[in-house]
């Protein structure tokens, strides 16, 4: 039988188990996860300790799709963790960090964008926790055309899914190209911080972003299921005024 991750002497029976355990791999959120797990506890009791590890990795799994990554590794030497979003674009981690506190991109979160992405002869490097020109991401043509779609995070997220690497299950970076692709680099991570909390440290300058993304995309939601609504409602209308003339024709038919 396959590990589980819940412990049974959390949930006992075995098909309850089963079902909050795929809730949990499946939530496509961190507060997704917050919400499932704040449930456990009225339900189970206190998040057994050997429980808080598992539930970790599932949060950063969370934050990692929320941002596009889909490789993480750690470079030798230099001990950096390179975390590859192929979808990301400057004016995304522009609108991004324009919704964080001080409007700049966390301490200790570096961003780095091919040449190829900005039109420019070098990678344009973004620094965490330094001021950022918002206002030229956001309007330079250099950086992305006006129409360019936010989706382009989402549209990566499926190969994301399929690729992504645990951070404790690093692949080798050697293997996979980086360097063409706009990336979040962690300097020093695999110096700095040992095997048992480098989860906690990615995870310290990912959940703010990746929240912002969500919400974002919460948003887009309900503006979707609004225009949806509205247009249905103008079909609906139209298809009554329709009818009623239809009516109206027929009655004025009928007086001949």
């Amino acid at each position: 039988s396959t590990h589980s991750m819940l412990p049974e002497s959390y949930i006992e029976d075995a098909k309850e188990r089963s079902q909050e355990e795929s809730k949990a791999r499946l939530a496509e959120s961190t507060q997704g996860l917050v919400e499932l797990t704040n449930g456990w506890k009225e339900t189970h009791g206190a998040i057994p300790s050997e429980l808080q590890n598992s539930l970790k990795a599932l949060h950063l799994h969370a934050c990692l799709r929320q941002l596009g990554v889909d490789v993480v590794g750690l470079e030798r030497g230099t001990g950096d963790c390179i975390l590859r979003s192929p979808g990301l674009r400057p004016r995304h981690w522009a609108m991004i960090c324009s919704q964080l506190p001080r409007r700049s991109p966390p301490k200790g979160l570096d961003v780095i964008f091919p040449a190829r992405f900005s039109f420019s002869d070098d990678d344009t490097e973004i620094t965490g926790g330094e001021t950022v020109d918002l206002e030229e991401l956001l309007t330079n043509p250099q950086y992305g055309e006006d129409d360019e779609e936010w989706d382009a995070l989402d549209e990566e997220e499926i190969e994301a899914m399929k690729q992504i690497s645990s951070a404790q299950k690093t692949k080798r970076l050697s293997e996979v190209d980086t360097d063409n692709y706009p990336r979040f680099v962690v300097k020093g991570l695999g110096k700095t911080a040992k095997k048992g909390v480098r989860v906690d440290a990615l995870l310290k300058v990912l959940l703010p972003p990746s929240k912002v993304v969500f919400q974002k995309q919460q948003r887009d939601k309900e503006k979707a299921k609004v225009a949806t609504e509205l247009r249905e409602k103008r079909e609906l209308i139209a298809k009554q005024k329709k009818e009623q003339e239809k009516l109206g024709s027929r009655r004025m038919g009928y007086q001949y």
